[in-house]
């Protein structure tokens, strides 16, 4: 996932109320985050294949996974964070509910006023 598209993404999802933030995995190797109410977190997307999938890792531990959700590769934004939030991560092997959660209260923006300056005013 290339960063523009990520931080949409995480945009999307914390205005739905969703704990996610931006995952950077590497130099170039960047995804969504997605914090969990166990203490455990969804890292999606930072291994730059076509599709969506996440690793579910507790204290750097994996302890679960969300497969390859399939036909993924042409998701966009929308798609992609109603993928996130359907899926349940209650068991080792995630699947996707068949309908999301209803959004809770929207979580601010991450970078506050000065996220243009640190993101080198890439960022429209």
């Amino acid at each position: 996932m290339d960063e523009k598209r990520a931080l949409r993404v995480v945009d999307a999802l914390r205005q739905r109320g969703t704990d996610a933030h931006l995952a950077r995995e590497g130099v170039y190797q960047i995804g969504v985050r997605v914090a969990l109410r166990d203490g455990r977190e969804a890292v999606w997307d930072t291994d730059d294949t076509a599709g969506l999938e996440a690793q579910v890792m507790r204290d750097g531990i994996l302890v679960g996974f969300v497969p390859c959700i399939e036909g993924s590769e042409d998701f966009d934004v929308d798609q992609t964070v109603d993928a996130i939030v359907r899926a349940d991560y209650d068991k080792p092997i995630a699947r996707e509910r068949p309908t999301a959660p209803p959004p809770s209260t929207p979580l601010p923006r991450e970078g506050g006023v000065f996220r243009r300056f640190l993101g080198g005013f890439r960022e429209r």
